[in-house]
């Protein structure tokens, strides 16, 4: 059994050809790209640098934790913030809240990379990503490293895997 990228395509109903999903300086922690990382957070979550920094700062990497954009950008009905961000950083919010969760999770379960907020930085272009073939090849990088002696989690969209694995098995037992 093997998941491909049709597979991907049919059960998820997301794009498996486009742009690439790929970005570049936010592979290694530097003080360059962590510098990048806050400037991106202000400005594309639409809070202030200081709190982007203290994000950074608590979050110990180049992610946000998912708590704190819960708690940013869904408050309790009736309890806005003063400065309630503009719709595009709420959706960026949202999205980046959603990728963490499900195509790209990780083995935190309570961070986000910030290097997904790169490829949401312009909302209209979205939907071109190849999101399906990331997500595969995301889990499948996963699924490798799991297989090593010392490494007992496992991260990636592990619902997939497991759709397509009882496909297989009701296929399997339905044909032979």
């Amino acid at each position: 059994m093997s998941i491909s990228l049709e597979d991907v395509s049919f059960l998820l109903k997301i794009p498996v050809t486009g742009k690439v999903v790929a970005v570049e300086n936010f592979a290694r922690y530097t003080e360059e790209s962590r510098s990048d990382a806050i400037k991106m957070v202000s400005n594309l979550l639409g809070v202030s640098v200081e709190e982007a920094e203290e994000e950074v700062n608590i979050s110990k990497g180049l992610t946000v934790r998912k708590c704190w954009l819960k708690s940013r950008w869904c408050p309790k009905a009736g309890s806005r913030p003063r400065n309630y961000p503009l719709v595009e950083c709420t959706a960026r919010a949202y999205l980046l809240y959603l990728l963490s969760c499900t195509l790209f999770a990780d083995k935190s379960g309570s961070r986000v990379s910030i290097a997904l907020l790169k490829l949401l930085e312009d909302l209209d272009d979205v939907g071109n990503y190849a999101w399906g073939a990331a997500a595969l090849a995301y889990l499948y990088r996963h699924l490798g490293s799991a297989t090593r002696v010392k490494v007992s989690q496992i991260a990636g969209y592990l619902t997939l895997l497991e759709v397509c694995y009882k496909i297989d098995l009701i296929f399997f037992l339905y044909f032979n």
